[in-house]
């Protein structure tokens, strides 16, 4: 069957399913508005988020549609050369959930913070802001660029499936997620992104096996791929042993970047309880495996069905509309939707926080009600939900360019500064300061040299440096910190 899906082929199926979803979304936004009182409501859920929710909205949206388009497109372009990211992101997901989530909610519970600024302020005691601006700019500028980026993304999805231009359908996904963020806030954002990532995992565990049956199980898929593309079998890719070993540290990498990101750490924040965080940790992982596995697992299955793909990204679509029936496929290609908007919501309520929470009320005007910090709020992503539109309109390339740092930026500027506040004894405010500078700046310096191309995926120096800010700024400043604030905080040994 030719790939050209267009308002002819599930017009009229995929059109309901997706105003259907689009209902659901905006329900959810109604009726978590009633809920979103205060502040810590709004931004933070009133900490009451429950494991399934916690799990699995923290995981979409830590994704995007990376997950549905991007691992399906790099196995397909890699083959089994790019199973590493399997292990990078599962990684990932452990490290966050053993070793983080529980002691960044109980210390964020203990210090009544909202955001990942507050965290860092209240951990420092620091009173000069400094902290807190670092923070906010950092934030803000990745999740712009991350926004825009998703934004552009929607209008693509929305072209190659409904054959609706970009210029009318950027505005038009924009709108619903602007206004169900707007009106639950977190609870509303954490509530769909579980909707979300529920669509994403049945969509291509759906996918992958009706591809793996069509091949005749893993035996017809292997001896057909060995027929026709071995090279898909290789696990060094054509690679040399030196260039096979950078690509892999690359992909395994990849979970360097999930300590940093606010807009999965403030899940962690705003999780009821230590049950909530033990049960979670299989929940995500599990997610994660059947996402992932089944990524791979399509990736291989598209090499045998669809062979010589301009674009291997268009390989989760193309599959959805050959080889399922026309309601099952409408269900699937809506995940594409889901997943880039259950990213978007996340990444809009933290650069929300940043500029609502964390510069308005805490460092210009102190003395509001409820009722005026949530006003300013819902304004704020309002603003910054049509900045980001024109920016995706207007400037796409340029934002696609940027958002390949967004990750890395968060990852490397924050990953290394929480894990040494949680468990180190010695950080200090410089070495704080120190880390946050140097993630940001080597992961630049390294993206625009080129060396992430030629070298190594940037996240990697950049995160190790940053480790290496903190731990060597931190001794060098300690003596003086504690002789003069006596800010060095004890770790909490409870894990």
């Amino acid at each position: 069957m030719p790939y050209n899906i267009t308002m002819t082929e599930l017009s009229g199926v995929i059109s309901v399913v997706f105003i259907l979803y689009v209902i659901l979304m905006l329900g959810i936004g109604w009726v978590t508005s009633r809920k979103a009182t205060s502040p810590s409501q709004f931004f933070l859920a009133d900490r009451s988020l429950k494991a399934w929710v916690t799990a699995v909205s923290s995981t979409a949206s830590s994704e995007s549609a990376w997950a549905v388009l991007g691992t399906v497109g790099l196995v397909y372009k890699e083959g089994l050369a790019a199973i590493w990211f399997l292990p990078g992101c599962l990684l990932g997901y452990a490290v966050n959930w053993m070793f983080l989530a529980e002691r960044l909610r109980k210390h964020s519970h203990e210090t009544h913070a909202i955001t990942i600024p507050d965290y860092l302020e209240a951990h420092f005691k620091d009173t000069t802001n400094v902290l807190r601006l670092i923070s906010v700019v950092i934030i803000f500028a990745c999740m712009m660029a991350y926004v825009g980026a998703q934004f552009a993304a929607i209008g693509k999805t929305f072209d190659a499936i409904f054959g609706v231009p970009h210029h009318v359908s950027i505005p038009i996904g924009a709108a619903i997620i602007i206004l169900y963020t707007m009106l639950g806030g977190f609870l509303a954002v954490a509530w769909t992104d579980f909707v979300q990532g529920l669509i994403m995992v049945f969509g291509l565990v759906m996918l992958s096996i009706v591809a793996l049956v069509s091949l005749g199980g893993f035996g017809g898929m292997f001896e057909h791929l060995s027929q026709s593309h071995p090279q898909t079998l290789d696990w060094m890719g054509d690679r040399t042993v030196a260039g096979f070993f950078g690509f892999m540290i690359g992909l395994l990498g990849i979970g360097l970047g999930y300590p940093g990101q606010p807009h999965v750490l403030n899940r962690y924040m705003a999780a009821k309880d230590t049950q909530v965080i033990r049960h979670g940790l299989w929940i995500a992982l599990g997610w994660g495996l059947l996402v992932y596995g089944s990524s791979i697992l399509l990736g291989l299955c598209g090499h045998a069905l669809f062979p010589g793909l301009d674009d291997p990204e268009h390989l989760f679509p193309k599959a959805a509309d050959a080889l399922l029936p026309t309601v099952v496929s409408a269900v699937v290609l809506t995940g594409v939707l889901a997943a880039i908007m259950s990213t978007v919501s996340a990444q809009i309520i933290v650069a929300a926080s940043a500029v609502a929470h964390d510069v308005y009320t805490k460092m210009i005007s102190r003395d509001m009600t409820h009722k005026q910090i949530i006003l300013i709020s819902r304004m704020t992503i309002l603003l910054l939900g049509i900045g980001a539109m024109i920016i995706s309109l207007l400037k796409v390339k340029v934002i696609f360019w940027f958002v390949l740092l967004a990750w890395s930026g968060l990852g490397a500027s924050f990953g290394p500064v929480i894990l040494f506040t949680l468990y180190s004894k010695q950080v200090t405010r410089a070495g704080a300061i120190a880390g946050m500078i140097t993630g940001f700046g080597t992961t630049l310096i390294w993206k625009v040299s080129g060396w992430s191309d030629s070298m190594i995926y940037e996240l990697v120096p950049a995160f190790l440096l940053a480790s290496l800010a903190v731990w060597g700024v931190s001794r060098w400043t300690i003596d003086k910190a504690a002789e003069t604030t006596g800010i060095i905080r004890e770790a909490d040994e409870s894990p």
